[in-house]
């Protein structure tokens, strides 16, 4: 069975994943992360594409806290792409 991935790996994955591409990156089984994608429960969105199961990339980005690390410089930091503001 192959290892987890390194973040620059993760980073450099294409738009979509099959689950255990998915579960290489998150550090959980194959046969958990199939499990959890029939249930309805793997930890980020899974698409059913006939008998395949795909998986966004950004949903494993965001998951593992590198979703602004893939924005381009100059994009909003904070997801949503409103920054915060303070006071009223």
């Amino acid at each position: 069975m192959g290892s987890s991935m390194s973040r620059d790996e993760v980073l450099a994955l294409p738009a979509t994943i099959d689950v255990p591409t998915a579960c290489r990156a998150l550090g959980l089984g194959r046969t958990l992360g199939y499990e959890l994608a029939r249930r309805g429960e793997f930890p980020c969105p899974v698409l059913r594409v006939g008998r395949r199961y795909v998986v966004p990339t950004a949903g494993v980005h965001a998951l593992l806290g590198l979703g602004s690390a893939t924005r381009p410089h100059g994009s909003a930091a904070v997801d949503g792409g409103v920054e915060p503001t303070q006071g009223a």
